[in-house]
């Protein structure tokens, strides 16, 4: 992201609640501490998100993948099954690896928000459905076998999300496989499997 010059107020907030609650949790951060980290007052904050919660809520949903994933469904499949999945699993591993600070709060915090556990759970929904969708479309173009897409979408889905948490913490916990290696080799034996 730019510089904090650069930033809108919004932004400000968004960014310092993150880095804040990341740190010491959601219920180790007051909302006056969030706004001097952002440089901005307390009155501010509540002026623009009401609550520390709506700031949390909103910071995850500016933060997420989905958005960006919808783009790239849109806009750059060439619908050939593994150039495909592959900008599909390196997107998503930009995406969440840029967004780290923020899946780690949504793993931490879910108990401690009402709402929040189903509030998380909507980006990776919505990524099955469109996933879904897309390897319908590639089985009615003849480019993928006859396949149940939901849980072909659940398979690519809990791949890429295994090797991203395996991560979470520490990268190193099999040093002698890089992210890369693994995404074109698991991407190979995905189109493997599913090319007619």
């Amino acid at each position: 992201m730019s510089s904090s010059k650069n930033l809108s107020s919004k932004d400000k907030l968004l960014m310092a609640a993150i880095d804040l609650i990341a740190a010491r949790g959601y219920n180790g951060v007051t909302t006056n501490e969030i706004a001097v980290a952002a440089g901005l007052s307390e009155k501010t904050l509540f002026r623009h998100f009401g609550s520390k919660q709506n700031l949390l809520e909103s910071a995850f949903d500016r933060f997420h993948y989905i958005e960006e994933m919808k783009k790239l469904f849109n806009e750059k499949l060439v619908w050939d099954l593994e150039t495909d999945l592959l900008l599909i699993s390196r997107t998503y591993h930009e995406i969440m690896n840029r967004n780290r600070k923020m899946i780690q709060i949504s793993i931490k915090e879910e108990g401690n928000m009402p709402g929040f556990r189903e509030r998380t759970q909507q980006q990776p929904q919505q990524l099955m459905d469109i996933l879904s969708e897309y390897f319908t479309e590639m089985s009615e173009k003849g480019k993928l076998i006859q396949t149940n897409p939901e849980v072909q979408a659940l398979s690519f889905m809990m791949m890429n999300f295994g090797a991203f948490m395996n991560d979470l913490e520490s990268n190193d916990n099999f040093p002698t496989v890089s992210l890369e290696e693994f995404i074109s080799e698991s991407v190979q034996i995905f189109t493997r499997a599913l090319t007619p």
